[in-house]
Formats: C-alpha cells, structure tokens, sequence
C-alpha cells in the first residue's frame, strides 16, 4: 500500500463506530501514507448518541460537547467530505452524494459521486414507527442532535409561555413511547430537569405537575435488559413520579395525545417516539445488496457485505449473525458498544485484508449494560470473563456510566486530551447553570 497504489477507504457515516474507524486508520494508515482514508456525513459534528436524551433535556449543552469533523480529520490523517448518501454503484465502486442545500433552501452542492477501492457503511438506525397512524406529525424521534435540540425547544417553550402569562399552577404532560433504554433514560431526565427549571426561576408549571408517563407495549421495561436490572429500574421510575404504563401497543398519534390499541387515552402535549428502530430507508435499494430484518445490510462474521468483498458493514445498519460456542448462532445486538467493539476490530483487520492476509473473524463480546437515570445514579450489569456478571446501581453504576462516554472520547482524542475535557466540564458545572435555559 505505497505509492500512487494507494487504496481509498470511503467511510460513511461518523457515529460512534464510523468516527472511530476514520480516527484509528487515519493514524495509522493516512498519516504513513499507506492508505487515503475519507469520511462522509451529512452533519458537520459529532454528538455521541447515547447523550441526545440529556440534549433533549437540557442538561448537557451540545455545542461543549460537540466534535468537529474537519476538525478531527486534521488531527487524525483522513479527509472529511460533507454529504448525505443516496446511491451506491458497485461496478464503478462509486457512491452517490445528494445535493446540498443552505438555511433557505438555495443549492449549494449539485449532486456528486465519491470513488472508492474499499467502501465501509456505518450510517446507524432510525426511529421506527411501524407506520403508526400520527407518530411522525406528532412525536419527535431523538435519531439526532436536531431532534433532540427540537425537543428540548418545545420543552422550553412551554415554560417560557407560562412565565409569560404568568399561568401559575399550569400543567404539563409528556408522553413517551417505548421504554427501552432511550425512553427510561429520557423519562428520568426531564423530571430532574423539571425541578431545575425551578431553582432558575421557571417555577409557573410546579415539578409536580408535570406528568410523564412512559409506554411500553412488552410486558416489561428495557425488554433486551435482564430482568432484575428493569425492576430496578422501574422502582428508580416509580420513586420520581413516572408512570409506566406496560403492554400498551401505541395505536395512534394525535395533536392532543397517545391512544392505545385497548382504547387507552393519555394525554399528552410534548410526544416522543423512541420504540423501535430501523436502518435508513435507502439502505433497501443499495445496488442490490442484500438486506436482513430493519432494513440492515446482511453481513459475514468479517462484516463484509453478503454480495461484495470490498463493502464492509458496521453498527445498526448491519445485520450480524455470529456463531456462538455451543453451536448455535447469535445477532449482534444494536447497541453503541458493538459498533465500538466492530471499528477497533475492522481498524486492525482491514489493512491486513488489503494486503490479502487470513483475519480471524469478528467476535462480539458483551460487557453488559448500563441505564442512566440522570445524575442521581444508573443502574445496569457488567459482565466479564473473571468476574461473571456484577449488577450495579446508584452513584457507583452512573460513575461507571459516565465512563462509557470517556472511553469514546479517549478512542477518539487519546487519554490525555480526555482527561482535559473531564477538567473542563467539572469547571463548567461548578460556574454555570446546570440546565441549558435557551
């Protein structure tokens, strides 16, 4: 890999597994010039996503915690190129590019194509809906920072009104359908947010009168959690004042609320959608490779697309069905440490395939899971080879939570310019208000 030989590793998407692959071949392809190594997404920064449900609550400020890309790329020996993928011609190993526009809708980029000699698809999941008449009018997703921003508006929003008119007593009502780890970690966090407001003077609509309930429509909260981890959980909920209402399939959306297929109604004035998700849409028409449940595309336990060699898959867009040690078989779950877990391996492994050496498949390994239920703790399991599995809670499961982001960002920046960010944000929150309040 020397030369004018040099291959072209497109990378699309920059979430938590795509940034990290760009970040890790950059340094030790791109810099070496062994490899050019790009990086397309249709956003300018990087938020992790397990952090939108703080974004939508106000307690964490994006524009801290945000990462350039341009900025990153620099740094990191890739190229960024701005872009949303539409297309994909794995003849001419090209992808297509939609147009960009600006703040008015004037056309700033025509539609263009980017080359590749290896293409590696990392555009994450989606909220899905199932087509549930009126989710997409009425609920916000929290697929991305402008949605989480856009709910954190309209949480806002409601406040300010009331100070305005001066409507005290006035009440409001949140509902959230799907109490995986998104909607659990949602709901805990717009209560502490809602006794916030009132330490700042927004005190018109009483903590006390907010109401949140959270829908679910299994039999249980955080259904892919073990189980004595959601009746924690659930406990934590019931504590705080969140009404958890289980084996309620949502059946429509409207204006003023939630109804439920046993003809439940539930008032509801902010509406978020967070049960389910889904590959993006276009992944199902992507030059006739092959695509499994959700829209996510089949691959190989070296996470190569079923149909080309040189498309490789990472994340929840990938479907991943892996052999297990009894002979059986396993997906790999949609979670933020498997897309973690696939871009290290793929860092390491993707130069030796080019270089057209024998790589060890791909094995998940899972750590355990982790809920946040604000700043007042978590609760979740760990699991290990020497230790089994240790279940968490309290302030020690949401030390061990906060270490999770820590990691993402050490992979990104290095351990000593994480350790700056952690000096940072405990200066920020012992000056400033702990809300964002605009």
């Amino acid at each position: 890999m020397t030369g004018s030989q040099r291959p072209h590793i497109l990378i699309v998407g920059g979430g938590a597994g795509g940034l990290v692959l760009a970040s890790r071949l950059g340094r030790s392809l791109g810099r070496r010039r062994r490899a050019t190594i790009t990086l397309v997404d249709a956003q300018l920064t990087h938020i992790w996503k397990p952090l939108l449900h703080e974004i939508a609550a106000g307690s964490l400020n994006p524009y801290e915690d945000e990462l350039n890309y341009f900025a990153q790329a620099q740094r990191n020996g890739f190229s960024f190129q701005p872009g949303r993928m539409v297309g994909l011609d794995r003849e001419a190993r090209t992808i297509q590019l939609d147009e960009m526009h600006d703040e008015i809708g004037e056309t700033l980029v025509e539609p263009r194509e980017i080359p590749y000699d290896y293409l590696v698809l990392a555009v994450g999941s989606r909220a899905n809906d199932f087509g549930t008449p009126g989710a997409a009018s009425h609920c916000i997703y929290l697929d991305t920072r402008a949605h989480a921003e856009r709910f954190h508006r309209a949480l806002l929003n409601c406040y300010y009104r009331a100070k305005a008119l001066g409507e005290a007593g006035v009440g409001l009502d949140i509902g959230i359908v799907g109490a995986g780890a998104t909607g659990v970690e949602l709901a805990a966090e717009i209560h502490y947010a809602t006794l916030a407001m009132a330490r700042y003077g927004l005190d018109e609509i009483a903590s006390a009168r907010v109401r949140i309930t959270l829908l679910e429509a299994a039999d249980r909260i955080l259904p892919a959690l073990p189980e004595p981890i959601a009746r924690r959980a659930l406990q934590r909920l019931a504590d705080i004042g969140v009404e958890v209402l289980t084996g309620e399939k949502v059946a429509e959306v409207t204006a003023e609320g939630i109804r439920t297929a046993g003809g439940r109604f539930i008032p509801a004035r902010l509406k978020v959608w967070s049960a389910g998700i889904k590959a993006p849409d276009f992944l199902r028409a992507l030059d006739g490779l092959e695509t499994g449940r959700g829209n996510a595309l089949t691959v190989d336990d070296h996470l190569r697309a079923s149909l080309d060699s040189r498309i490789f898959v990472l994340g929840d867009c990938a479907h991943c069905v892996l052999k297990t040690r009894d002979g059986g078989e396993m997906a790999v779950p949609p979670r933020a440490q498997a897309a973690h877990q696939q871009a290290k391996w793929l860092a390491r492994a993707l130069p030796r395939i080019i270089a057209g050496e024998t790589v060890s498949p791909f094995v998940y390994r899972d750590h355990g899971s982790l809920v946040s239920l604000s700043r007042k703790g978590s609760v979740g399991r760990l699991m290990g080879n020497l230790t089994g599995h240790v279940d968490l809670e309290g302030r020690l499961a949401r030390l061990m939570y906060l270490g999770l982001y820590r990691q993402h960002q050490a992979s990104l920046h290095g351990w000593p310019r994480t350790l700056l960010f952690v000096l940072k944000d405990l200066l920020g929150h012992s000056t400033g208000p702990r809300e964002k309040l605009h």
